[in-house]
């Protein structure tokens, strides 16, 4: 009896099953930079579903245009999500001067209403869970 109760005991506090949060852009916005590369702020929201706080470890991101890769960015300093709260991280992402620079050849010698874009994160929650990847693309207008 006395094990079948510590067994009991042990399963109650094992946790429960991790679920993965849910990330969306925020905002995606160009900043000013010093240099001919131009810089941009990506603001992710993040809404931590679990009854633990979510403790990134860090994330890895890419932004291409038209199948181009144009932006890429880093990071291991990241706010902690409370557990069964939200929050925003905030990045910086700078340009691949020679893919925009091709980038913006072809928006120059084809005229066109929209262009494709995607969006592509891994976020590392670290503990052993999963790696998460966050992918949003679609079309984006261009104005004239």
């Amino acid at each position: 009896m006395c094990i079948a109760a510590l067994l009991l005991s042990a399963c109650a506090s094992v946790p429960t099953a991790y679920q993965p949060p849910t990330v969306d852009i925020a905002s995606f916005r160009p900043i000013p930079s010093g240099t001919m590369a131009p810089r941009f702020r990506i603001v992710l929201h993040v809404v931590n579903p679990n009854a633990v706080p979510l403790k990134l470890r860090g994330i890895a991101y890419s932004v291409s245009i038209e199948g181009k890769e144009v932006m890429t960015g880093a990071s291991n300093s990241l706010p902690v999500i409370d557990a069964y709260g939200d929050g925003d991280i905030k990045l910086m992402a700078s340009a691949n001067l020679l893919n925009s620079l091709e980038l913006l050849n072809a928006f120059v010698s084809q005229s066109r209403a929209s262009y494709h874009y995607k969006f592509d994160a891994k976020l590392d929650p670290g503990g052993g869970r999963p790696v998460l990847h966050v992918v949003d693309e679609g079309e984006a207008g261009l104005k004239r």
